[in-house]
């Protein structure tokens, strides 16, 4: 009998992740955590549409709200908290859920980490002050295997494989193989939504951010001063913002390419869940988030007949 699964809900950008999980954790008595790589910085919540302040009261969340946006935050950090938050979670007699779009934030659990370095705050100063194709011909060089694997425009990536390099003298492809797999079962669920109706939700989605105060949002982050570097001036809803209090576009070119660049993320998102093994893949086309929600429940249940309900 398998015992203490985690439950990984995971998926494209405004494809319902949040609203299920919430759902879920009601009927089972659990906790959230989001696998958000944005979501975690306080200052956000707009722009990485937050779950409503009355359902956090509701449930109980984790890793959303909790950092500084000047500060760093990457894969390995966010693995180590998975960890000791399920481990305070199970210890509570409840259980987990982990819900998000982060990418490597996902892969840090599906596929674990090797136990490289931490992530160096003056190293991706230097790093991140230069050109994505510089540093993908710079990773050519030192490390052809990787670059083979990371795409050209991956600048998270790109980063880190070069952070590797330069602070352990070998190359990050020297270390595949040798991940840590993550302490606790994964019950993997993914959500798949026509594609059409994906692009008018993400259409409506940032619409009505702007009606909740986006801009508003958006300038009291570039009032900050944040650095080029910071995880809010690179982030999508933000960055098209800060171009724009720049003089670089109007208003609503801004808004158009806030839309177009969620829809690209989106696609990008899905393209690399697509290529995780084990996941249950569900359309949640036209069905309501309470239907979607008691699917998720049963697949949970037949793989852990220890789940309960409340």
């Amino acid at each position: 009998m398998v015992e203490n699964t985690v439950l990984l809900i995971i998926g494209p950008t405004a494809v319902g992740k949040s609203r299920v999980a919430a759902l879920v954790a009601e009927a089972v008595g659990a906790e959230v955590i989001s696998a958000d790589a944005r979501a975690v910085y306080r200052g956000l919540a707009i722009g990485t549409d937050r779950p409503p302040a009355e359902l956090l009261r509701r449930i109980p969340h984790h890793l959303i709200g909790v950092l500084d946006p000047r500060e760093s935050y990457d894969a390995a950090r966010f693995r180590a908290d998975c960890e000791r938050l399920v481990e305070e979670i199970h210890a509570r007699g409840r259980r987990a859920i982990v819900v998000g779009g982060g990418t490597l934030y996902v892969r840090a659990l599906t596929r674990g980490l090797f136990p490289g370095p931490s992530a160096d705050p003056a190293l991706r100063r230097e790093l991140s002050a230069r050109p994505t194709e510089e540093l993908y011909q710079e990773l050519m060089r030192v490390d052809p295997q990787a670059a083979g694997r990371i795409r050209p425009r991956d600048r998270v990536r790109i980063v880190r494989a070069l952070e590797v390099y330069r602070l352990t003298g070998r190359p990050i492809s020297a270390h595949w193989g040798r991940e840590e797999p993550f302490p606790f079962p994964l019950v993997k669920v993914g959500f798949t939504l026509d594609r059409g109706e994906l692009y008018r939700r993400i259409e409506a989605r940032v619409e009505d951010m702007f009606r909740r105060g986006l801009l508003e949002e958006a300038r009291r982050l570039w009032e900050l001063g944040l650095p080029p570097a910071a995880p809010a001036a690179r982030t999508i809803g933000y960055q098209e913002l800060f171009a724009y209090f720049q003089g670089k576009c109007t208003l609503e070119e801004a808004k158009g390419r806030i839309v177009a660049n969620t829809k690209a993320y989106a696609r990008r998102q899905l393209a690399f869940f697509r290529a995780e093994e084990g996941v249950h893949w569900l359309d949640v086309t036209a069905r309501p988030p309470e239907e979607v929600a008691r699917e998720v429940q049963r697949i949970w249940s037949q793989k852990d007949p220890t789940l309960e309900c409340r």
